[in-house]
C-alpha cells in the first residue's frame, strides 16, 4: 500500500505543475493557478476512488495532497515566465505524470483485489482524466483527444503490461516499473517520433 501513496503524491505534484503551466498560458491569477493545479493533480485519482467506492477519497483522507498541488502552483506562478516554451514543458511534464499516475491507479486496484479489466481501467482513469479536466477548463484541445496521439492508448498498454507482469509472477515493484516504463516510452515516442494510431476516415459520399 505504501507504493500507492508515494505514486499518488508524485502524480499529484507533476500533474499540478502541468495545470499551473496551463493556467499561465491562459493568463490566470494566482487563485486560478491553484484551482487548475488542484483540479489537475487530484482529478483522475478522485474519479478512480469514487468508482472503486473508496471512502474517503484519497485527498480528503490526507489533505496534504492539496497542499502539494498548491505549492506546485505557487512555484510555477513565480517561475513560468522563465520558460521559453511553456507548452513543450507542459507536454513533457504531462507525459511523466501519466507514467506515474497509471501505475498509481492500477496499483490501488490491485490492492483492492479487482479483476484485470478493472485494474487496467483504473490505471487509465487515474492517468487521463486529470489532464482532460485541465485542458477543458483552460479551453485547450485535450491532449488525450488529439488526433491519433498515443495517450489513452499508452495508458492502456502500460496498465496492461503491469497486469501481465503480475500474472507471470514478476512481483509488485517490477510490475509498477514496467507499467510506468511502457506508458512513458509510448507517450515519448508519440511526442518525439510522431507515433500515431490510424484515425477514422470517412468514405467520399456516393453520387
Amino acid at each position: 500500500m505504501i507504493w500507492v501513496g508515494l505514486l499518488d503524491y508524485a502524480a499529484v505534484l507533476v500533474f499540478a505543475l502541468t495545470g499551473a503551466l496551463a493556467a499561465s498560458r491562459a493568463q490566470l491569477d494566482i487563485v486560478g493557478f491553484a484551482f487548475v493545479a488542484c483540479l489537475t493533480g487530484v482529478g483522475g485519482g478522485t474519479i478512480r476512488d469514487v468508482l472503486l467506492d473508496r471512502d474517503p477519497v484519497f485527498w480528503i483522507a490526507e489533505p496534504f495532497y492539496i497542499a502539494v498541488a498548491v505549492l506546485g502552483a505557487i512555484a510555477v506562478f513565480f517561475t513560468a515566465h522563465l520558460v521559453e516554451s511553456r507548452y513543450r514543458w507542459l507536454t513533457w511534464l504531462d507525459a511523466f505524470a501519466l507514467a506515474v499516475a497509471v501505475p498509481a491507479g492500477a496499483s490501488l486496484a490491485v490492492t483492492m483485489d479487482q479483476s484485470a479489466p478493472v485494474i487496467i481501467i483504473m490505471g487509465m482513469v487515474t492517468g487521463c482524466l486529470g489532464g482532460l479536466m485541465r485542458d477543458v477548463v483552460c479551453n485547450e484541445v485535450p491532449l488525450v483527444l488529439k488526433q491519433g496521439e498515443l495517450y489513452a492508448s499508452a495508458a492502456f498498454a502500460g496498465a496492461g503490461g503491469g497486469v501481465v507482469a503480475l500474472a507471470v509472477g514478476l512481483g509488485e515493484v517490477p510490475a509498477i516499473v514496467l507499467c510506468g516504463a511502457v506508458t512513458l516510452a509510448l507517450r515519448a515516442g508519440s511526442i518525439i517520433l510522431g507515433w500515431r494510431l490510424p484515425v477514422y476516415r470517412t468514405r467520399p459520399p456516393r453520387k
